[in-house]
């Protein structure tokens, strides 16, 4: 953070220039418009979505023409952009400027300059794809004067609250139990996240409250035999449930492989909970903090703990050998059928596990 010393040489702060998503998002909800943004990061969901929240707050559509200019930095150069940069609205409030692929901006050094002292009449956004060196102008000026976010992917344990959020903003409740099997289907690519509420959405009709059947309905699953209940069966030592669950799975799906593809990759999240679960129980967390590392709702905590005291970490590590050698053959690496990659994985699964008592 910024300081200044006063007279008596006491420690001033300065208000931050950084901001998180949800901050810019509600103040572009609401007008509230600074001259110069700097987002940089590898989650362009995000991204994309503060670009159109900005242009329907910021101009009207018939504002658009004269007072909008939308560049990508690989086919532009730095003065030209300025140039944008630097002009007044015609018949409008402000004008726009949004210079996508920032970094790959021929000579953007010279935003250093415009960093500081920025056009008040203007809303300009300078968007990376990645993260650049902050240490180096013009993006060190940028950090310094403009507002600033890095857009960071959602951690596996955000994403029930993001979905969840997400569907109440659109005027939807979804069951907790339906949620978390969302969130394990979509992991946290929040496009697919989005896809699939809308097809949740368009589902669900009329009625206000999504339920699990849903969710794995909507998914091309059924209640009864879904990765959750997959999940669950191998937690619990029932291998002949996971078994049955695993082959109406692939019967019920168009693709095979990609079905079989899917569950490995929801059963290394489902392990990987169980890895992270570890640590937490090594330090001694408190259950309600235990459920939020895991990105699990508290009443579901007890379930992941029963699976744990089957799985010891020799045979999580084991599971985790196991579930790459099946992404392995199932994305070319060797030539056995899919439902039979899967049935010898199963067979592993269970033998690295403790007998169900």
């Amino acid at each position: 953070m910024c300081v200044l010393w006063d007279e008596q040489n006491y420690r001033i702060p300065l208000a931050t220039t950084t901001r998180t998503y949800d901050q810019l998002d509600l103040a572009f909800r609401n007008q509230n418009f600074e001259p110069l943004y700097f987002l940089y990061g590898s989650e362009t969901f995000l991204a994309a979505e503060l670009q159109d929240v900005l242009l329907a707050q910021a101009l009207a559509p018939h504002e658009r023409d004269f007072n909008l200019d939308i560049i990508y930095g690989a086919e532009a150069e730095a003065s030209q952009v300025l140039a944008m940069c630097a002009s007044y609205p015609v018949m409008a409030t402000r004008r726009v400027v949004l210079v996508r692929e920032f970094d790959r901006l021929k000579g953007n050094t010279l935003f250093k300059a415009y960093a500081e002292r920025p056009n008040p009449s203007a809303v300009v956004l300078l968007l990376c794809s990645g993260k650049p060196n902050l240490s180096a102008h013009p993006y060190r000026a940028l950090r310094q004067h403009a507002v600033s976010c890095e857009l960071k992917p959602l951690p596996q344990r955000k994403v029930a609250g993001w979905l969840s959020q997400r569907i109440q903003g659109l005027g939807y409740r979804i069951e907790p139990a339906a949620v978390q099997l969302l969130a394990d289907f979509v992991g946290t690519d929040l496009r697919t996240s989005v896809t699939e509420i809308d097809k949740l959405i368009t589902y669900v009709g009329d009625r206000s409250t999504i339920t699990v059947d849903d969710v794995a309905t909507a998914g091309g699953q059924t209640r009864d035999a879904n990765v959750f209940e997959l999940q669950r069966a191998l937690g619990q030592g029932r291998h002949d449930d996971a078994h049955t669950i695993t082959e109406r799975l692939l019967q019920q799906s168009s693709s095979v492989r990609s079905e079989a593809l899917l569950i490995v990759t929801m059963l290394f999240r489902y392990f990987n909970k169980l890895w992270l679960l570890t640590a937490c129980q090594s330090q001694r967390l408190p259950e309600k903090e235990m459920a939020s590392r895991i990105g699990v709702p508290p009443f579901f905590l007890n379930e992941y703990l029963i699976s744990l005291r089957r799985y010891h970490p020799a045979a999580l590590s084991a599971a985790f050998t196991a579930l790459l050698a099946a992404d392995y053959e199932l994305k070319g690496g060797a030539h056995r059928p899919a439902k039979l990659v899967l049935t010898l994985l199963l067979r592993r699964l269970a033998h690295v596990a403790r007998p169900a008592s």
